[in-house]
């Protein structure tokens, strides 16, 4: 079982290098469950993309899918480490994103409504 904070290397250029901005951190941890490295080339051949491990390789400790809005996803809890006027990173950049989707999802709908309005066929008609 991992208990407590351990270092975490992200890899430039991810999701989660965006959300840190930097390439290590450290972050706590209460489970008793890891990524399977045994499956990582079936995983990463899938699409999936390691972006945090510890700083000698052996636990992955986030994963992305490149491409996605905000698709990140960790073994540690970040949680522990968030406070309601100080929000952990990876809360504000989840509710950040959140929030531009459905501002783009809104302006393409509503686009959408007006052009149905102004469709050629149906100013002519009376």
């Amino acid at each position: 079982m991992r208990l407590g904070a351990w270092p975490c290397k992200i890899e430039p250029g991810t999701l989660a290098y965006k959300v840190y901005g930097q390439t290590e951190i450290s972050e706590r941890h209460r489970h008793r469950y890891e990524f399977n490295r045994e499956y990582e080339e079936t995983m990463v051949a899938g699409g999936l993309r390691i972006s945090g491990s510890t700083p000698d390789g052996t636990y992955v400790e986030m994963v992305e899918i490149p491409g996605h809005p905000f698709f990140i996803g960790c073994q540690f809890h970040p949680e522990f480490k968030s406070k309601p006027l100080e929000p952990h990173p990876l809360f504000k950049e989840f509710i950040g994103a959140s929030y531009a989707h459905g501002q783009k999802r809104k302006e393409s709908k509503d686009a959408a409504v007006v052009e149905m309005f102004l469709r050629p066929e149906k100013v002519g008609r009376r």
